[in-house]
């Protein structure tokens, strides 16, 4: 027969030393949890490099350059563990980048378009004007591809910022330079609209007048839109000045 095992010389802890551990480890666990966490910083945009520095980092590409300091520009809302609303980014040196991404590539739109209905969508009237005012600045390079953006910083002024005078400036810009087959009607004729905005009804009608006597305006159905509009502005001024 076997021998019995001599009984065990282990001992369990009293109940209330285990109490005492487990109320220590659950005040240390609370304790970690109420410390704060590390907090994220956002770092500022830094100030656009030179286009001669760019175009030496291109190497020989500067489109594929240009798309990727737009992705980059696009990005820099989003960093690490924060988020920085558009109306906090310091928009003088966004339009700088967005600058360098144009100069990079002339014909790309997207620089543009987003300083318009991006960035210019901001509720900050004086960031909006700074977007508004670089598609402006630009825009004279190449009218008959770039007058979407100048349009649409037009409706922004007028609808968001409420500057007809602002709006009306570029919308005249749109009509003296975008003379291309390529841009519609309803461009051209957008000066036309916010001079009536503006009650101006006197400038509109010289605007049409010129329009129709100036031989650019081939497209029939335009041709007969702005006669009948003439000639309700006429109507419309006659009525006006009757004894």
């Amino acid at each position: 027969m076997r021998a019995a095992p001599p009984p065990s010389t282990q001992r369990s802890a009293p109940r209330h030393v285990l109490l005492a551990v487990l109320l220590a480890l659950a005040a240390q666990i609370g304790w970690q949890a109420k410390q704060a966490s590390p907090r994220a910083h956002a770092h500022d945009l830094p100030p656009a490099p030179s286009l001669a520095a760019l175009q030496l980092a291109a190497l020989g590409d500067p489109v594929a350059l240009s798309k990727a300091t737009m992705l980059y520009v696009q990005g820099f809302d989003e960093q690490a563990g924060v988020s920085i609303a558009w109306r906090e980014l310091d928009y003088g040196r966004v339009i700088g980048w967005l600058q360098r991404v144009l100069d990079l590539d002339p014909r790309g739109q997207y620089p543009l378009l987003a300083a318009s209905e991006v960035y210019g969508a901001v509720t900050d009237p004086v960031r909006a004007r700074q977007m508004l005012d670089f598609v402006y600045a630009r825009y004279a390079e190449d009218p008959n591809r770039r007058w979407p953006w100048l349009a649409n910083a037009a409706l922004v002024a007028k609808h968001r910022l409420h500057d007809l005078p602002l709006a009306r400036r570029y919308a005249a810009a749109i009509r003296q330079q975008a003379t291309g087959a390529g841009v519609p009607p309803w461009a051209r004729e957008l000066e036309i609209f916010i001079a009536e905005d503006m009650n101006e009804r006197d400038a509109a009608r010289a605007l049409i007048g010129g329009m129709l006597q100036s031989g650019q305006i081939t497209d029939p159905h335009e041709l007969q839109f702005l006669a009948r509009r003439l000639d309700q502005l006429n109507a419309d001024h006659k009525q006006d000045h009757k004894p």
